[in-house]
């Protein structure tokens, strides 16, 4: 029975299947792994499900009969893919899983950004001397209701966001690098832009892409500046995506109506002066978040893990051994 090493704690239901077709190495006192039992244990294992770590050269060279890097969640830049394929060691992701959790989160923080939810909350459990009832505050937001919302990748997730934008009336525009097949346009009812025009646009910003080379700092200062004055930008997907210090001097010269993250660029480092700014809604990287998408991803991490290990190809490669 091949054996599976597991660093970090799962929802006993998504841990379940895996114990049914491995021998798993878990820890078993509700803790994750720390980097060094890590390395103690790889090199051991015939798989690893990779959660939360970075898997880079020196977690690599340890695991000696490691054959296959199981990655628990979609985005998969803490993995070095070229260097493990060129090892011999096939890497899966888990991308379907999480698609509807994340896009909540998404629109959660879209919410709670245009609506000044979490900065109402705070007043209220706080210092309430200059909070005052009544209509066009500080609190007073903004409807989402005929807004344009730029949605920047639409992937799975982006195309979920989408659709549940349609419900709240709004106007959708999106930019990747290829354009969508026109069927899948008219199913979220999107316009492609080219980036420059989604961002003079869209009232709202939206990033869904991974990141790679091609989309490290996306969004730096050119990018910002050319954001429709007032505009909001959320990020779900990963922080480099954005210039974090550029996005934070276009807020504090209130070019921008907000910001909502997820994501930072040196997570799990905060940026001292997001967290003082009223108009910025932060949150732990708690895209996928829920028991329920916790354990869809083990189920779909189990199901690379099988198919592999029956001889196949399983679901979801992103990186194949390179031929001998």
């Amino acid at each position: 029975m091949p054996k599976i090493l597991v660093p970090y704690t799962l929802p006993e239901e998504g841990l379940k299947p895996l114990r049914e077709h491995f021998e798993v190495v878990y820890p078993s006192d509700k803790r994750a792994f720390s980097a060094e039992e890590i390395l103690e244990q790889i090199a051991d294992v015939d798989g690893y499900l990779a959660i939360n770590v970075p898997v880079n050269a020196e977690t690599i060279d340890a695991a000696a009969k490691l054959k296959i890097i199981a990655n628990y969640g979609v985005g998969y830049d803490s993995i070095d893919v070229d260097y493990a394929t060129e090892k011999g060691i096939t890497v899966t992701n888990t991308p379907t899983a999480v698609t509807e959790a994340t896009a909540e989160t998404a629109f959660g923080l879209m919410l709670s950004l245009m609506r000044n939810i979490t900065y109402c909350d705070r007043k209220l459990r706080g210092d309430r001397s200059d909070f005052t009832w009544g209509m066009l505050q500080k609190h007073t937001g903004h409807s989402l209701h005929g807004k344009t919302l730029g949605i920047i990748g639409m992937g799975r997730i982006g195309r979920a966001v989408a659709r549940r934008a349609i419900t709240f009336g709004m106007r959708i525009v999106y930019y990747q690098r290829h354009q969508l097949f026109e069927h899948f346009e008219n199913e979220v009812s999107a316009t492609y832009l080219p980036l420059n025009e989604l961002l003079e646009q869209a009232d709202i910003v939206s990033l869904h892409t991974p990141l790679t080379e091609a989309t490290h700092h996306l969004l730096g200062a050119e990018e910002l500046e050319r954001m429709k004055p007032g505009a909001f930008l959320i990020n779900t997907a990963r922080g480099p995506v954005i210039d974090e210090q550029a996005l934070i001097r276009q807020l504090q010269a209130g070019k921008l109506g907000g910001a909502a993250l997820d994501v930072f660029e040196e997570e799990p480092h905060i940026s001292e002066e997001l967290l003082t700014m009223d108009n910025v809604v932060l949150t732990p990287h708690i895209g996928t978040e829920t028991i329920e998408a916790r354990i869809a991803m083990a189920h779909e991490a189990t199901r690379n893990l099988i198919t592999f290990f029956e001889g196949k190809t399983p679901p979801h490669v992103v990186g194949r051994p390179k031929a001998s």
